[in-house]
């Protein structure tokens, strides 16, 4: 894994690399940062999103009641009223490995402040 120069090395770093890989997976040859987005990036979408942030709460005790996946991902199936919620949302917001991080860390979803660390 090509890893971004200043990428923290420290436990919970390397928790969240190995639960991208085991449920993501990580390209080889790419560099991976902090600024890498799990949906444009990384190409997670759908149910593989849904299965990755759910395994996130539980694994790292991230609460996620500020999370909203329609605001990164595309419902994981096609449902009408699904669909409906998500109308209206415009273009996805990156949803990237240092908003993952900052959420392991504080324990906890913040979307206004995971989005302006862009």
């Amino acid at each position: 894994m090509n890893l971004s120069p200043n990428f923290p090395e420290d436990p919970a770093m390397q928790q969240l690399l190995q639960l991208l890989h085991e449920e993501i997976g990580l390209p080889k040859h790419k560099a991976i940062g902090l600024h890498t987005s799990l949906n444009f990036d990384l190409g997670c979408d759908g149910a593989e999103a849904k299965q990755f942030m759910e395994t996130l709460e539980q694994d790292f005790g991230v609460d996620l009641s500020d999370y909203d996946a329609y605001r990164y991902f595309q419902p994981p199936v096609f449902d009408v009223f699904l669909k409906r919620r998500a109308k209206g949302r415009g273009d996805k917001i990156p949803l990237t490995i240092g908003m993952l991080y900052l959420a392991i860390k504080t324990h906890s979803w913040d979307t206004q402040t995971l989005e302006n660390l862009s």
